[in-house]
């Protein structure tokens, strides 16, 4: 009982206030001796209600062990108003996107008014693609590799293979790419 009393003792006689922040969360740091070696041990106390999502960037880092000095007042008024200046940024580049778009008339995204981008305009992404009676075709020259083509193969893609120069490089415009057949040299 007297060793836990002594380290209940101990946590607020030898700690040292390493500062505050805007909610009110204080900072607080010791050193202890174990196993020889001096150890920093760095805590917060919370105002009010225990909420980690209330703790600055920079306090967590220090925390962490990731900053070695605990951040001043003015580093942390500094970064504030950095972090409104760039708000403020993105908020004028939004505005001059959304000026961008009203003057070209029509824009393919589309934006809802909780100001969350919809999807794709489907009518102009369906129309990239062939009618159905141009790809039936894709079923028949859809054999992936030479050792698992299938029997009932055209005539046609037969000549096209064979017609093909073996090497060792890849060449070609793309419209005769089968999937697997390039092997790299040896």
């Amino acid at each position: 009982m007297s060793k836990l009393w002594t380290k209940i003792a101990g946590l607020f006689s030898n700690r040292s206030l390493a500062g505050m922040d805007k909610a009110g969360n204080r900072y607080f740091t010791r050193k202890d001796a174990i196993d020889g070696f001096m150890k920093e041990k760095r805590w917060v106390v919370f105002k009010g209600e225990e909420d980690p999502t209330s703790i600055p960037v920079e306090w967590i880092c220090w925390l962490n062990g990731q900053r070695k000095k605990a951040p001043t007042l003015e580093e942390m008024m500094e970064l504030e108003a950095r972090r409104e200046r760039v708000k403020l940024n993105v908020a004028l580049l939004k505005k001059e996107e959304e000026e961008r778009r009203a003057k070209e008339g029509s824009s393919h995204i589309v934006t809802t008014r909780t100001g969350k981008v919809g999807g794709p305009d489907l009518k102009s992404f369906i129309q990239q693609f062939p009618d159905a009676s141009e790809g039936d075709r894709v079923g028949e020259t859809s054999g992936a590799m030479d050792g698992m083509r299938n029997s009932d193969e055209s005539e046609t893609d037969k000549k096209v293979h064979q017609q093909q120069p073996e090497s060792s490089e890849p060449t070609g415009s793309g419209q005769s790419f089968r999937p697997g057949t390039w092997q790299p040299p040896t």
